[in-house]
């Protein structure tokens, strides 16, 4: 990264931060655009040079989570199978940053049930992110998956992902986001254990 690369991620990291220390503090909706630049020493008007609206401060990580997704399609081994792709994609995810699993991953939750400007908006972005991914996958894998069934295993991928985080963030962040995405992980290779069951059956088929 370059030095002016660097200075964009610390202060987009500063401003994610004191969003999260203000809304603990005074609620989502009495925090405002400038309350967060000030916290973080920007102006209000450098505020939108890194997030369009407030609602995105809770979401800073999706199109990382989207990128790490397509990027473990891309870079699939000759044996994976879809499936095995997205729960390599969730690992990958957990390693580098603990949005979904730590005290912001809790805090989206608790906002997304109270306030409906970020329940729109998370839905919105969910709804992209597995449209996206259900593109992907049908384009990866052409003699496995077709538009209907790449929906489908991206759909209990990431309903896996979100109920399990709710179940386990549900009450506020957990002391520990390494056992949450360890968790969470286990519960999404249950929910996409039909996917590869078929994955074995269908390798014990080829070697017969």
């Amino acid at each position: 990264m370059s030095l002016r690369e660097i200075k964009r991620a610390r202060t987009r990291q500063a401003l994610v931060s004191a969003a999260v220390e203000l809304f603990e503090r005074n609620g989502y909706e009495q925090t405002t655009i400038a309350d967060i630049a000030a916290a973080a020493e920007i102006g209000t008007r450098t505020f939108f040079g890194y997030f369009a609206s407030k609602e995105d401060l809770l979401f800073p990580e999706t199109d990382g989570r989207l990128r790490a997704a397509v990027e473990a399609i891309e870079h699939r081994g000759p044996h994976d199978t879809p499936a095995q792709v997205l729960l390599r994609a969730l690992s990958l995810v957990g390693a580098a940053s603990d949005d979904l699993t730590g005290r912001l991953g809790a805090l989206r939750l608790r906002f997304i049930q109270e306030i409906p400007a970020v329940r729109g908006r998370s839905l919105q972005l969910q709804l992209d992110m597995q449209q996206e991914l259900a593109r992907r996958l049908a384009a990866a894998f052409p003699g496995e998956l077709d538009v209907v069934t790449a929906a489908a295993l991206v759909g209990a991928f990431v309903g896996a992902v979100t109920s399990a985080l709710q179940a386990l963030l549900g009450d506020g962040p957990a002391p520990d986001p390494a056992a949450v995405q360890r968790a969470v992980e286990r519960a999404t290779a249950v929910a996409l254990r039909p996917w590869l069951a078929h994955d074995v059956r269908q390798a014990g088929a080829g070697n017969v």
